[in-house]
């Protein structure tokens, strides 16, 4: 059956790079600065009695305290939505935070979500482990099993969470069916597009309420803030940014300034990230020494179909399983000379992680295997340095744990 074609939205856009640099800033700025100022203050001067009246009793727009909103941070949250083809924004200090804000915003003591079992694993401990302590139920469903994420629907099921892709294995949801089911049991839909950034993939166009991000990675771009996202239609993002005042998980002014800063060249290092990747994936996947590769653009991927028809770009994330036990997944790690051993990913810096002794090391061997994450399991976020580079480190500190191996047989 032929996919539907995604709801993009019928107003004229600028191109995704143009958005990355001028959207959400007035045409005038403070003292005619082409960036956007940085207003560094907690809270906001009211000239008399009169202009609270105006504010408190007439509405008027104006800024009041630090917590309920910043000049500098409501650019970055227009320049967002921009992006991503939403109504509004709400940017908060992290990733975690926005999720946590977005979810408790919708929730109600009685409510049930579903959410699948390739999620983050900090989402899911939060969905598993702390809402219950509010009264609403969590199912835990396996993700691309579309049967089994419909049944878990039930009368008090508010809302539908996962992500695409997926972190490590870059699963690809089928956006299509995911609002085919939710739209026959009327709920919400939540993704978590963070690994695929609105360059690569737009899921509000494929009916999707609610997209999150965490802009710590791709937006931000070099691996210097913290910073997370959440978007969609108007009222919904008004429900969360009431709590999100309350709460105050609250971004600062010069946190949202690197943001926007990393947002002007957002369009051109994605670009290098998706090919780069690419080039690396095809290199991985020839390698003696490397057992499986998953990345959404090469055919072998189980979803690469889906990633097609869905995306514009793969991202910049590879996850491969190197040939051999855990002390060579180590030696491989510490043979590297140019990719940095760290979590995280979406920076310019090539970064590389092994989730088993990173992300999973207070699990044990079973448990961790039974979520999938062996020892061999290596996940490379790639940056922005020369592809050949990148490849020849990989390549050196493959070989050189390949001969170990060898050697330790003979």
């Amino acid at each position: 059956m032929a996919r539907k074609r995604p709801r993009i939205p019928a107003q004229r856009r600028h191109g995704a790079s143009t958005r990355a640099i001028h959207a959400g800033e007035d045409r005038a700025r403070y003292a005619d600065s082409i960036t956007t100022p940085i207003v560094q203050t907690s809270t906001y001067a009211f000239k008399d009695s009169k202009e609270i009246a105006a504010y408190t009793r007439g509405g008027k727009e104006r800024f009041e305290y630090g917590r309920y909103g910043n000049p500098t941070e409501q650019v970055a949250q227009r320049r967002l939505a921009a992006l991503e083809g939403a109504e509004d924004c709400v940017v908060s200090s992290s990733g975690m935070s926005a999720i946590i804000t977005t979810i408790l915003a919708l929730v109600r003591s009685g409510d049930h979500i579903v959410i699948t079992d390739d999620a983050y694993k900090k989402t899911l401990e939060f969905c598993s482990a702390y809402l219950q302590r509010f009264g609403v139920s969590c199912t835990i469903v396996p993700f691309g099993d579309y049967d089994a994420i419909e049944a878990a629907v039930g009368r008090h099921t508010r809302l539908i969470f996962s992500e695409s892709p997926t972190n490590p294995y870059l699963n690809i949801f089928d956006l299509e069916r995911l609002e085919d089911i939710a739209g026959k049991h009327k709920v919400l839909t939540v993704i978590d597009s963070t690994f695929a950034t609105p360059i690569n993939q737009r899921p509000l166009e494929w009916g999707v309420d609610l997209v999150m991000h965490s802009c710590t990675k791709y937006m931000g771009g070099h691996n210097d803030i913290l910073a997370g996202a959440v978007l969609g239609r108007r009222e919904l993002i008004e429900e969360i940014r009431a709590l999100h005042k309350a709460i105050g998980g609250v971004i600062d002014p010069h946190c949202c300034y690197l943001l926007l800063r990393g947002l002007k060249t957002f369009a051109v290092r994605m670009a290098v990230h998706n090919a780069t990747a690419m080039k690396v994936a095809e290199f991985l996947e020839g390698h003696r020494c490397v057992k499986r590769v998953y990345y959404p653009g090469l055919p072998s991927h189980r979803h690469h179909e889906i990633a097609k028809a869905q995306m514009t770009g793969f991202g910049g994330v590879v996850t491969f399983d190197i040939a051999g036990p855990l002390a060579m997944a180590k030696r491989f790690l510490d043979a590297l000379k140019l990719c940095y051993i760290a979590p995280s990913l979406g920076g310019v810096e090539t970064l590389i992680t092994h989730p088993a002794t990173v992300s999973y090391y207070t699990h044990t061997r079973k448990q961790r295997y039974a979520l999938g994450i062996t020892d061999s399991l290596i996940r490379l976020a790639v940056g922005i340095e020369d592809a050949d580079d990148i490849i020849a480190d990989l390549d050196q500190a493959l070989k050189r744990t390949g001969k170990a191996r060898r050697a330790k047989k003979t």
